[in-house]
């Protein structure tokens, strides 16, 4: 299943590099840690389900790499591009081996279900 995007063709040419370049560096700085790293977990502080996944994964035995960008007050708009980009609407986003998985429910999900296995 696809979801839908609103397509280039339908969006005004003199628009269309705003919207490529919109906080284009935490995107690319998120997508940089995921090909650099086999669990990429993004989340904010003070947010009690990015620190459920990220325990869950440490006690499954997985490495993390963290990413952190603000909290409920502040860079709300930077987080905002990583929801646009990915399509996941809540923090955390975790990514395992460059798949985002989903968040923390989807993460202890995958470890009970024995489909995200222990590193070797």
């Amino acid at each position: 299943m696809n979801r839908p995007i609103l397509t280039t063709d339908h969006i005004h040419p003199a628009i269309r590099d705003t919207i490529a370049q919109h906080q284009q560096d935490i995107v690319t700085e998120v997508q940089k840690a995921v090909l650099q790293h086999a669990v990429v977990v993004v989340g904010m502080a003070q947010n009690p389900m990015v620190k459920q996944a990220r325990q869950a994964l440490a006690d499954a035995g997985f490495a993390v790499h963290y990413l952190e960008y603000g909290s409920y007050l502040s860079q709300w708009r930077r987080r905002n591009a990583l929801k646009m980009w990915t399509g996941w609407p809540t923090f955390p986003m975790v990514f395992v081996n460059q798949v985002l998985i989903g968040g923390a429910k989807d993460v202890k999900a995958l470890i009970a279900s024995g489909e995200l296995k222990k590193p070797a």
